[in-house]
């Protein structure tokens, strides 16, 4: 963790709501006026799709599993670097993963590569990393020790299929026999690499449909945010949370427990505004605090 360059991160599968979340941070940032790098986590995949393919038929021969929530088809230790390095220098290099098309055309290449390594941005207030492993932690790498608010993103398990079939069977072409082929074969990792890590985040929100969701292998239709409601879980050390005030402006909220919040699915993303906003701003206001000891000493 670092007061100077801190580090946010959004950690859980895809369309989890992971872009809900990172709309509205921007929109925190914009009106906190803070200059963000931002990571994705898709950029620490060790491989190309053509050769993640590859390397899944390989496995399947062998008998061996590979997906992208575990470690072999991802490359945890050059992530904690990064987190480290930005961490101690406010520096660090990133890429991207072109998933589709549309991401590749500007970049004059083929979906399912990487665009080269560059510099981070100078001179940024802080790292946003947004992507399945901001908290993961391995016998060879601990991501989670270098956030400093670490945030989840958790559907139930059911919805989070839906959303992955429909993703990526209309948006990335996939078949649904090789979407489904891919959650069995992930769920080894996602029980080893991703759960834990929503045992180590600050704030989890979690959407919980209240339509049927029993068989999502037949689901056409993801459920909307206002046919869920979304339920919020706070660390139980976080002393700083205005629940009586998180209550008043967010009509239809509740408490189910001494540090949940359950809010109507429509209302997610003022939600996470209200919530987050604080808890970076409180960020901010260390960061600012720890440059101007550095420079009163610097000074004397």
């Amino acid at each position: 963790m670092s007061v100077k360059h801190p580090v946010i991160a959004i950690t859980g599968s895809s369309g989890a709501g992971t872009t809900t979340t990172t709309n509205a941070i921007r929109h925190i940032f914009r009106n906190l006026g803070i200059n963000a790098a931002f990571v994705e986590g898709d950029s620490f995949h060790r491989y190309t799709r053509p050769e993640m393919e590859v390397e899944i038929r390989k496995a399947q021969e062998q008998g061996r599993h590979i997906s992208y929530f575990g470690p072999k088809a991802n490359d945890f230790q050059l992530l904690e670097s990064l987190f480290k390095e930005y961490g101690e220098t406010g520096q660090g290099k990133y890429r991207h993963y072109l998933h589709t098309f549309d991401d590749a055309v500007p970049f004059n290449q083929m979906p399912g590569t990487f665009t080269p390594w560059q510099d981070l941005p100078a001179k940024t207030d802080l790292l946003f990393y947004e992507g399945l492993h901001g908290g993961v932690v391995t016998d060879d790498a601990d991501v989670a020790k270098h956030v400093d608010l670490l945030v989840g993103m958790v559907p139930i398990v059911n919805l989070e299929w839906i959303q992955k079939i429909v993703r990526d069977t209309t948006d990335r072409g996939h078949s649904r026999e090789a979407v489904m082929s891919s959650i069995v074969r992930s769920m080894d990792d996602y029980f080893q690499y991703l759960t834990p890590q929503f045992s180590r985040t600050h704030v989890n929100f979690q959407r919980v449909p209240t339509v049927d969701t029993s068989n999502p292998i037949s689901a056409r239709e993801i459920p909307t945010h206002d046919e869920s409601f979304v339920v919020v879980r706070f660390r139980r050390e976080m002393r700083n949370v205005n629940y009586p005030y998180l209550l008043q402006m967010i009509d239809g909220a509740f408490m189910s427990r001494i540090n949940t919040l359950v809010v109507p699915g429509g209302k997610m993303g003022l939600a996470m505004e209200l919530i987050l906003s604080p808890l970076i701003e409180e960020l901010m206001d260390k960061r600012r605090r720890a440059s101007l000891q550095m420079d009163w000493v610097s000074e004397k």
